[in-house]
C-alpha cells in the first residue's frame, strides 16, 4: 500500500469518525464499523440507569482489565487490541436511533431524562493507562487502568473486552507458532476461509502479523493494515486444465526485454525431456501429468516474476516436482527465478527432504547455480504440534503457510480477561472469592518490570499508585499477592514502568501516541527476544513472577480481613 492510499483511507476513516466522534479528536474511527456503543452487554445499560437513578453517575470510579493465566499452558502472552479500544473512546457517541433502541429495550419505568442524558455522554472524562501494545504481560498485571465517571466507563468494559481478549490470544498464539518455527522461516497467515467470520478473519490477519508472521493471503487485511500480500494458485487451478493445447499465448518476453520466446510451451517440454533423461534422475519418475505441466505453464506465463506452484494434485515425486523444475529452468532460460513449491498433503518431513534432493541435482546436472536454494513451503492444517514435529524429524521446509489452527486458536478457544472495579471516590474495592485466583487487587495502582543483570525479565510488580518508584540499584521486596511465604528480594538493574497515558481525556496529560503496526510487531519480536529462554519453552516452562510490593501486600490482606463476612459457630 502506498502512502496515497493510506492517507486516503485514513482521511476517510477520520471522515467517518467525525460523525460520532468527539469534537477535535484527530483519530480514526474503529477499524469494524459494529464497533459501536451499543457493542455491549445489556446489564452494562441497566446498570447505567441505576446508577444515574441514584445519582451515582458521576462518582469517580478506577477499573483494571488483566486476564488471570496464560494461555496455550504457557507462561507468557502478547497484549494486542490497545489501537481498536482508543479509536473506540476517542469516538464515543450515541445516536438519536441507538439511544431510542435503548429506550425500547429498557423497561418502561425508565425516566425521559435518563435518555436526555445519554444523548450529551463521550469519553472526554475519561483516562487509559495501558501497556504497550506488542509487550509481553503476565496474569494479574492491569494491561489497562481506565479512570473516569463510573456510569461511562461499565459501558467500556464489554467492548473493551472483545477487543483485547481474541486479539490477544491470536497474537500469542502466533507467536508460539513463530518460536517453534524459528527466526529463519517465513510465516504466512493463511487462515481466512476457517475464521470465525470476517471480523475473525481481519483481526487474526492483523494480529498474526503482529506476533511474527510474515505475510498474508487475506486481501482486505493486506488494503487496511499494510501487511504484505502472499498467495499461489489451489488445487483447482491445475485440475482445470486437461492438456498444453489449451494454452493459446505460448509468447514470452525475456526478463530483460531483449528477445522473445515464441513458444515457451515447447521449451518447457524440452527442458521436461532433459530432465527425464537424465542420468542422475533416470528412473525417479516416468511420464508427468500433462494437465499439470499445462497449469504450470500457463501460471509460468502469467506470473514469470513470482512462479510458485502447489505440486501435491497427483502426484509430488513423480509429477508435480518433475514439472515445477521443466517450468522454472524454462523461465531460467528468459532471466527469471521461480519462487518455489508449496506442499500441501503426505509426510511433509520426508516429501520436503526428496524435493530438495530433486533441487540439488538438476542445480549440479544443468549447472544451474542458486536452483538448490528453491523454496519449498508447506501447508496443510499445521499447529505448534506439528512444526515441532517436523523440527525433530528434520525436513526442508523454508515457509509454512498457518490457517485453521492459527486463526481459530484451536487449541484454546479464549483467554479470559476480566474488567474490575478496584476504587471509588478514591476508596479502594476488592472482590473476594473462594477461589484465590479470583480475588482483586485493589487501589489504583502502579506496574514496574523489573531486569536482572543479564538483561532478562526478572519479575513484574504491582505498587499503590503514591509509593515510591523501584530505583535502579536498590533492593526491593517482591511478594507473591496471596501466598505468604513466596517472596524474594530483587535488586534492579533496569526498571520499566508499564503504564503510559494512551488516553488523557480532558485531564491535560500528554498523550502515547499509536504507532504504526509495524513498530508494534517490532516492538513485540524484540520482546520476546528479551525472554528469558525457559520461560518461552513449549513444554513445562518456568512462571515468571508476578508480585507486590510490601506496602501493597499487606493492604491487600487488611482490606481483605475487613471486607470479608465473619462467620458464627453455634
Amino acid at each position: 500500500m502506498d502512502a496515497k492510499e493510506n492517507g486516503e483511507m485514513a482521511a476517510a476513516a477520520a471522515a467517518a469518525a467525525g460523525e460520532r466522534g468527539i469534537p477535535g479528536r484527530a483519530i480514526a474511527g474503529p477499524t469494524n464499523p459494529m464497533v459501536t456503543p451499543l457493542l455491549t452487554d445489556l446489564y452494562q445499560f441497566t446498570m447505567f440507569y441505576a446508577y444515574w437513578k441514584a445519582g451515582k453517575h458521576h462518582e469517580r470510579s478506577v477499573f483494571d482489565l488483566y486476564f488471570r493465566k496464560n494461555p496455550f499452558g504457557g507462561e507468557y502472552t502478547v497484549f494486542a487490541g490497545l489501537e481498536e479500544c482508543i479509536k473506540f473512546i476517542a469516538n464515543f457517541k450515541l445516536t438519536e436511533d441507538e439511544i431510542s433502541f435503548i429506550r425500547d429495550s429498557l423497561p418502561g419505568s425508565c425516566e425521559d431524562g435518563f435518555f436526555d442524558y445519554l444523548r450529551g455522554i463521550d469519553c472526554s472524562e475519561v483516562e487509559v493507562y495501558a501497556i504497550s501494545e506488542g509487550s509481553v504481560v503476565f496474569p494479574k498485571v492491569p494491561l489497562l487502568r481506565v479512570e473516569g465517571p463510573i456510569a461511562v466507563v461499565q459501558l467500556l468494559e464489554t467492548p473493551f473486552l472483545t477487543l483485547i481478549n481474541y486479539a490477544s490470544l491470536v497474537a500469542t498464539n502466533a507467536a508460539r507458532h513463530r518460536f517453534v518455527a524459528g527466526k529463519s522461516k517465513m510465516l504466512l497467515e493463511f487462515g481466512l476461509r476457517r475464521a470465525q467470520g470476517p471480523d475473525g478473519g481481519i483481526g487474526a490477519s492483523k494480529y498474526c502479523y503482529m506476533g511474527g508472521f510474515d505475510a498474508t493471503s487475506n486481501v482486505a487485511a493486506g488494503r487496511l493494515f499494510g501487511i504484505p500480500l502472499r498467495g499461489t494458485h489451489s488445487h483447482a487451478f491445475v485440475s482445470s486444465f486437461m492438456s498444453p493445447d489449451e494454452i493459446v499465448e505460448k509468447s514470452l518476453r525475456s526478463s530483460d526485454g531483449s528477445h522473445t520466446c515464441e513458444d515457451f510451451v515447447s521449451l518447457v517440454q524440452t527442458w521436461l525431456n532433459k530432465i527425464q533423461w537424465s542420468p542422475s534422475l533416470r528412473g525417479i519418475f516416468g511420464e508427468t501429468n500433462q494437465s499439470e505441466l499445462a497449469a504450470f505453464t500457463s501460471y509460468a506465463l502469467a506470473f514469470p516474476n513470482n512462479f510458485l506452484a502447489l505440486v501435491d494434485t497427483y502426484d509430488v515425486v513423480r509429477s508435480g516436482i518433475p514439472n515445477f523444475c521443466a517450468v522454472a529452468l524454462a523461465l531460467n532460460d528468459l532471466g527469471y527465478k521461480a519462487v518455489g513449491i508449496r506442499l500441501d498433503s503426505g509426510d511433509l518431513a520426508y516429501l520436503s527432504c526428496e524435493v530438495r534432493k530433486f533441487f540439488c541435482t538438476v542445480a549440479k546436472d544443468f549447472g544451474v547455480p542458486g536452483f538448490e536454494k528453491t523454496g519449498i513451503t508447506a501447508s496443510n492444517d499445521l499447529n505448534e504440534e506439528t512444526l515441532d514435529a517436523l523440527n525433530k524429524q528434520g525436513h526442508e521446509v523454508d515457509a509454512y503457510g498457518i490457517g485453521t489452527n492459527l486463526v481459530t486458536c484451536f487449541a484454546q478457544p479464549a483467554l479470559g480477561c476480566v474488567f474490575k472495579l478496584v476504587e471509588i471516590n478514591n476508596q479502594p474495592r476488592i472482590k473476594l472469592s473462594e477461589d484465590v485466583s479470583k480475588v482483586s487487587i485493589p487501589c489504583k495502582k502502579r506496574s514496574y518490570r523489573l531486569y536482572g543483570r543479564e538483561g532478562y525479565p526478572l519479575v513484574d510488580i504491582m505498587t499503590g499508585e503514591n509509593e515510591p518508584s523501584p530505583q535502579v540499584g536498590e533492593r526491593i521486596l517482591c511478594r507473591h499477592p496471596f501466598n505468604e511465604s513466596k517472596r524474594a528480594y530483587v535488586v534492579p538493574q533496569q526498571v520499566e514502568e508499564l503504564l503510559k497515558c494512551y488516553w488523557p481525556g480532558n485531564s491535560g496529560k500528554p498523550r502515547v501516541e499509536l504507532p504504526a503496526l509495524k513498530d508494534i510487531r517490532d516492538r513485540c519480536i524484540k520482546q520476546l527476544e528479551k525472554m528469558r529462554p525457559d520461560h518461552m519453552r513449549r513444554l513445562n516452562p518456568t512462571p515468571y513472577k508476578v508480585s507486590v510490593s510490601a506496602k501493597l501486600y499487606d493492604f491487600i490482606h487488611f482490606l481483605w480481613l475487613n471486607e470479608a463476612p465473619v462467620g458464627e459457630l453455634q
